[in-house]
């Protein structure tokens, strides 16, 4: 067994309950904790963590005046993508690069700022 175990990937954000709160919608999972470090929690364990930062700055995509550092990528079943873009989209997310042909994936903005992918399966 390895001494060195992964925890969550760690999102920072002006305001991580309201982040943990919309990732947790988007994917049905749970969410705990308050303040400034909150994690969503899936099935088999899995979790992101929001931590509140001052002066947050998010990322502006696709430039690199402030880069992005990481992105998330969600896979989608080819005939569930629209109903999870109208998902994140209700649930604040902003779109920023639709579906092309040849292309297997869609760019959103969080509501922090962060791009996600949801991506075709």
């Amino acid at each position: 067994m390895s001494l060195i175990v992964p925890g969550p990937v760690v999102l920072d954000c002006p305001d991580a309950q309201a982040l943990a709160g919309f990732y947790a919608a988007a994917l049905d999972w749970e969410v705990s904790g308050d303040g400034d470090w909150v994690v969503a929690t899936g099935p088999a364990g899995r979790q992101l963590a929001f931590q509140r930062v001052d002066d947050y700055a998010p990322p502006h995509w696709p430039g690199q005046e402030h880069p992005q550092q990481l992105h998330l990528d969600f896979d989608v079943a080819r005939e569930a993508i629209d109903e999870a873009e109208r998902r994140v989209l209700d649930l604040g997310a902003e779109l920023v690069q639709p579906d092309a042909p040849g292309r297997t994936f869609r760019v959103y903005l969080d509501p922090a700022g962060h791009p996600f992918c949801l991506c075709l399966r």
